[in-house]
């Protein structure tokens, strides 16, 4: 427990309190930041073998930014838990996205030491997963639709997503969409709504503009 305790002591309090055994979680958020990207990464590259290089990367950065970590930390009631010195305290620490995001990642350390790579992953999986989910739904990663939008409109030219087929039973549709540029059919895409086909054929027609 005492690995717990210092990854929510930051860098102020401990400089403010030089005697403290424990020290400050810095360490353990260098260890932290390592043991989620290996996490994450894993995951994603497990669940989703038919994702690209970049489609990876870009959902992994999605789940471990600052961000992310931060307003899940907060989620979390992380910042009635830190220790931070006076000035910190005094200037809003408790809600810093930088302090949040350090902590969640300096416990992730703490949990790889004391449980090892397997009880990381466990941790990781279960605090983050509305993070993840949110992360490989259909407009992530990186929003195709909208980069897909915006790559058209830098040309002055129109996207249109036209459905090809609806098939399967109402419980369960399989959508198949077209996405056109100028008119002009670049791919295809397929899911169980159309916002996810539309989704999936952005994609798919981003990959063979080779902008992913």
């Amino acid at each position: 427990m005492a690995l717990v305790r210092q990854a929510f002591i930051h860098a102020s309090y401990a400089n403010e309190h030089p005697g403290s055994p424990l020290g400050d979680n810095e360490r353990l958020e260098f260890l932290g930041d390592a043991v989620l990207s290996t996490c994450i990464s894993e995951h994603l590259v497990r669940s989703h073998p038919e994702w690209s290089e970049g489609q990876l990367t870009r959902a992994r950065a999605a789940v471990v930014c600052e961000a992310a970590l931060a307003r899940r930390a907060a989620l979390l009631g992380f910042g009635h838990c830190l220790r931070l010195g006076k000035g910190e305290e005094n200037g809003g620490g408790r809600t810093k996205p930088s302090i949040l995001a350090g902590a969640f990642e300096a416990l992730v350390g703490a949990v790889y030491l004391e449980a090892g790579m397997e009880g990381a992953k466990r941790f990781v999986l279960d605090q983050l997963r509305p993070v993840v989910t949110a992360a490989v739904r259909g407009d992530a990663p990186g929003d195709s639709k909208t980069r897909l939008q915006e790559f058209a409109q830098q040309g002055g030219r129109s996207v249109e997503y036209r459905v090809v087929s609806e098939q399967g039973p109402d419980h369960h549709p399989v959508f198949i969409v077209r996405a056109c540029l100028d008119g002009r059919e670049l791919a295809e895409g397929q899911g169980g709504s159309k916002k996810e086909a539309e989704q999936a054929a952005a994609r798919s027609a981003l990959e063979q503009l080779a902008i992913m």
